[in-house]
């Protein structure tokens, strides 16, 4: 985990212990193709994600998905998407500064 990558994780989880009511998930494992596996848990409108350099840091909630079970969330560097498949069990990692999108599923 890159020294910018921990603070920007680590003032996240500071800000989501001073919310306190947040809503928040217990971490969920994914496991990707390229060898990818993060853990992720969702805290109102964000998905902290910790695992490998590629999938690893906070992201914000944005626009897609169809219904409430496939929910995108983003930032500069990735954007990933849950709640995929028929069994909502699977997600996809997209890197827009790589040709790279990478196939996941939750344990």
């Amino acid at each position: 985990m890159g020294a910018k990558t921990m603070w920007v994780v680590a003032g996240a989880l500071a800000l989501t212990a001073c919310a306190g009511a947040g809503r928040s998930s217990g971490a969920q494992l994914y496991r990707c193709e390229q060898g990818i596996a993060f853990k992720v848990r969702f805290v109102d409108d964000s998905a902290l994600l910790e695992g490998s350099s590629r999938a690893e840091g906070v992201l914000f909630r944005d626009a897609g998905g169809q219904g409430p079970q496939q929910t995108v969330y983003s930032n500069t560097r990735m954007r990933a998407e849950f709640g995929l498949g028929t069994n909502g069990r699977e997600a996809q990692l997209k890197y827009p500064l790589l040709p790279l999108a990478v196939r996941c599923v939750r344990d």
